[in-house]
């Protein structure tokens, strides 16, 4: 079963997306990586969202950039969650990114996170909020971590 479908509009992306992957493996949540382009592979995209379905898929997180056209492609194939990544990858600096994934249409939601490594970290750490809705020891561990979170602070604030 694949809980997650990572989804990325080119191989360059990668490395903006790993910590995506880290945060889902530190939970232990399955997913599965795949580069398709909404404008240059729409078919494909098509495809590999239906499988992803048939996979058990419950989270979708894209990561895109210019257009950032890819979140918002899935969004129109499912009713699952989808969560967008604006990339940075032009001379706008990844703002033209963003509001190509924060604004989609009524009906149509795409849940949108920072840009880059940072959002794709959060775009984890969502998907993994949504699936301890119905996933009690994830939740239990999402507690757990952010209680770690906390004592790193007042641990950093003791060293000072």
């Amino acid at each position: 079963m694949v809980e997650v479908g990572i989804l990325m509009g080119s191989l360059s992306d990668r490395e903006k997306m790993l910590p995506c992957v880290e945060i889902l493996e530190k939970l232990g949540i399955s997913y599965k990586f795949h580069v398709t382009s909404a404008h240059r592979s729409p078919q494909r995209t098509c495809d590999i969202v239906k499988d992803l379905e048939e996979k058990g898929c419950k989270v979708f997180i894209c990561g895109a950039g210019l257009a950032a056209h890819l979140a918002g492609a899935v969004a129109a194939r499912t009713t699952r969650p989808v969560i967008g990544v604006p990339l940075s990858a032009s001379p706008l600096g990844g703002m033209d990114a963003l509001f190509s994934t924060v604004q989609m249409p009524p009906g149509y939601p795409v849940a949108t996170v920072a840009l880059d490594k940072v959002g794709a970290k959060n775009a984890a750490w969502l998907a993994a909020q949504i699936l301890a809705l119905s996933d009690f020891e994830l939740d239990k561990k999402l507690h757990e971590l952010r209680e770690e979170m906390a004592r790193a602070v007042e641990d950093a604030d003791r060293s000072l």
